[in-house]
């Protein structure tokens, strides 16, 4: 009848018409979109079901070709570096002496940065990164790291701080890790703040048998638009003084992995542009044995005025915080 053949012509075209959307999706055209045809509930369900996998691989794309261009930007400023240089020194205009050595070797210690922060990064996201854990202490971890970060805070002139009330809790981690995260997100704070600002790191006990560590600043802060995309890779809040500051873009991005490959959470909180910024760890602790009742905090805090690089170790000040 001519009903039934309205109803298969309908039919024929809208599998038809999945067809060629699945084709140029196939192909790589990820904004071909597959009409409703409004011919029943499972055609409906499919027609959405494909184009909700061409809107992820579409986005998905956009993120791979903005990686790619900041990629190239990454290798392109080292390079630049490395080339002007050698130009320069040919053509007479430059002398080979140590500060001219230095330069090129930043640069080339940039290089060798990106390329192990790349290798790093796609570890992370296959969740593949090699852990070694063992039981240690928040106080160890803590100490441990500040006084990998301390110079450089000294140098800045900007004061790190250190105050918990978790410091004989224990925590099951690979140390050289978890350093890392803190270190980069020390580094992260210290790149946003100015001379005379302080950096603190607070660590103390939360809910379900966890620690929290935090590190907060009173720098540039993060605007909410940007909150949502912190840790992707390469994404940056200002690219231009990121990049001019020596970062990757993916250090946040590998930092996140390796926490929650120890079945932990890295959150990122601020008020806005010129608030400031929290970035907290959380982490299961080992048993609940471990968990004390909160202590007097102790803070650990750099004097920086009249230090020179060789005493940094051994100005490390040991009191006990006004909580």
């Amino acid at each position: 009848t001519a009903v039934s053949w309205f109803l298969a012509r309908r039919v024929q075209q809208s599998v038809a018409s999945v067809a060629r959307s699945a084709v140029a999706i196939g192909a790589g055209n990820y904004r071909t979109r597959v009409p409703d045809r409004q011919l029943g509930t499972e055609f409906t369900q499919l027609s959405r079901a494909i184009n909700q996998l061409a809107q992820r691989l579409d986005s998905q794309d956009d993120i791979r070709k903005r990686m790619l261009s900041d990629l190239a930007h990454e290798l392109r400023t080292p390079l630049t570096t490395i080339g002007a240089i050698t130009d320069a020194i040919e053509d007479g205009i430059r002398a080979p002496d140590s500060q001219t050595f230095d330069v090129v070797r930043t640069a080339t210690t940039r290089l060798q940065r990106l390329a192990e922060d790349i290798a790093t990064v796609s570890s992370a996201d296959e969740h593949q990164m090699p852990l070694h854990p063992a039981t240690i202490t928040v106080n160890e971890l803590l100490i441990a790291t500040y006084e990998e970060a301390a110079d450089l805070f000294t140098d800045a002139k900007v004061t790190l701080g250190i105050v918990t009330t978790a410091a004989r809790v224990h925590v099951h981690v690979d140390a050289e890790r978890m350093s890392q995260v803190l270190l980069n997100l020390l580094t992260n704070a210290l790149r946003h703040s100015s001379p005379g600002q302080r950096v603190v790191v607070k660590a103390d006990t939360a809910p379900a048998h966890a620690v929290r560590i935090s590190v907060v600043d009173c720098g540039d802060g993060i605007p909410p638009q940007h909150l949502p995309h912190i840790f992707d890779r390469f994404y940056r809040t200002d690219s231009s003084r990121t990049r001019d500051a020596g970062g990757s873009g993916i250090g946040l991005t590998i930092a996140r992995s390796i926490v929650e490959d120890h079945g932990g959470t890295l959150l990122a909180e601020s008020l806005g542009a010129g608030h400031g910024a929290t970035f907290t760890i959380t982490l299961p602790t080992t048993t609940r044995r471990h968990i004390h009742r909160s202590t007097p905090g102790t803070e650990f805090s750099v004097a920086f005025k009249h230090r020179t690089r060789r005493g940094a170790a051994d100005a490390l000040q040991r009191d006990q915080a006004t909580n």
